[in-house]
């Protein structure tokens, strides 16, 4: 084992699984893992044999394990409950409580699984971590740093997702499905007579695979040992922009800005959540006029073409993952963050959300959007003095 050894994460889905189909048709030599992230009984358990919808299942290990039989390769299933548990859980119902949405698939990617195959690759003597996302990374040769490129298949690209990945981990990154589109991922698993050539996509969190997430914040909150008190989930009132109280709501872990149904107060107008203020428990709605920012701050980023931001850059911005990427102008703050300013309003920039910034197809990095929106009368030609 060595330089062609990969170690190869395997959740049992078809994407992984050409992967490594992909990967042992080129010659490498592979081994799988597979993480066990979240206990088997809260997604569903044993019952969920086809995996259809979801993926932390006994069927999902045991189509990895058949797979990597197929392929003739090791598997191993690996437990990371614990920090998943300590850096994925705790912050989404920690970002519920708190009046933020959050985006646990890019905590997942960068703080568990890529951190977690990292070690596991150094102790079997592999050169490199694979993974089924719709990506590509490659070494830019001027600059000497790794970059992160949007996946060639528009509709299936997860670049927004891998956006906190580190320069140590995408030097040893590959995603063999950059290039391709579902259908021809399908068609590699029909050759290879993979049993899971036809499995459905998983549609929803992993560990919330009824998308209930207000009854696991609810179900979470003191177990996980997330900060706070009960009362963070107590109900409050639904006001306007005015602070004229409009109704009722059961708690702010309920809601998210953007959302529209499920408000439970009667207008004339459609009405969206604008803003979610956890000191009051107050949830603010507005008309979608209201909605539409233009310029708001993002805090913790992560630079991956660049080795930090020095001076104004227009980009691209994309503030949720089925966000249509808008065109913006980033800034530096002199506190190490980012301001974002949008060419024109964008709908529903929820707070704790990652906000990724692209140029053509490469990740120029992203971080995470704060609370409060700044002021928008600046202009973007302000930006590019």
């Amino acid at each position: 084992m060595g330089i062609d050894t990969v170690a190869v994460g395997m959740s049992g889905g078809v994407d992984s699984s050409a992967a490594a189909a992909i990967l042992k048709e080129s010659g490498f030599d592979l081994i799988g893992f597979s993480m066990l992230l979240w206990d088997l009984e809260g997604c569903g358990g044993e019952g969920n044999e086809s995996g259809a919808g979801k993926r932390c299942s006994l069927g999902d290990f045991r189509d990895a394990r058949e797979v990597a039989e197929r392929l003739e390769i090791p598997y191993y299933v690996v437990d990371f409950r614990t920090e998943f548990k300590n850096t994925v859980i705790k912050t989404f119902v920690e970002n519920y409580r708190t009046g933020l949405t959050p985006s646990p698939c890019v905590l997942c990617n960068s703080l568990v699984k890529f951190k977690g195959m990292m070690p596991l690759a150094e102790k079997v003597h592999a050169a490199r971590v694979a993974t089924g996302h719709y990506a590509r990374v490659r070494r830019d040769e001027e600059s000497g740093r790794y970059l992160l490129l949007e996946a060639l298949d528009d509709n299936k690209d997860q670049s927004y997702f891998l956006f906190a990945l580190s320069q140590a981990q995408l030097a040893k990154a590959m995603f063999p499905l950059g290039e391709l589109d579902k259908e021809h991922v399908r068609r590699i698993a029909r050759k290879y007579g993979l049993p899971v050539a036809e499995k459905s996509e998983s549609q929803e969190i992993c560990f919330i695979p009824d998308g209930d997430y207000a009854s696991f914040v609810e179900r979470h909150s003191m177990d996980i040992g997330a900060g706070g008190h009960p009362g963070m989930l107590s109900s409050g009132n639904i006001i306007d922009a005015a602070g004229r109280i409009l109704g009722a709501h059961p708690g702010i872990h309920h809601y998210t800005v953007g959302q529209r149904r499920g408000l439970g107060i009667a207008n004339g107008s459609r009405l969206y959540v604008t803003e979610i203020r956890p000191e009051d428990h107050a949830v603010v709605v507005g008309t979608r006029a209201q909605l539409s920012k233009r310029r708001f701050r993002v805090v913790r980023p992560n630079w991956i073409s660049i080795p930090v931001l020095k001076e104004p850059l227009r980009v691209r911005a994309k503030i949720r993952s089925r966000h249509q990427a808008a065109p913006a102008v980033i800034r530096p703050a002199e506190d190490g963050n980012v301001e974002v300013l949008f060419d024109s309003a964008q709908p529903a920039i929820a707070p704790g959300q990652a906000c990724v910034f692209y140029q053509n197809e490469v990740v120029v990095g992203g971080g995470w959007i704060a609370r409060g929106m700044l002021n928008d009368g600046s202009k973007a030609s302000l930006y590019l003095k």
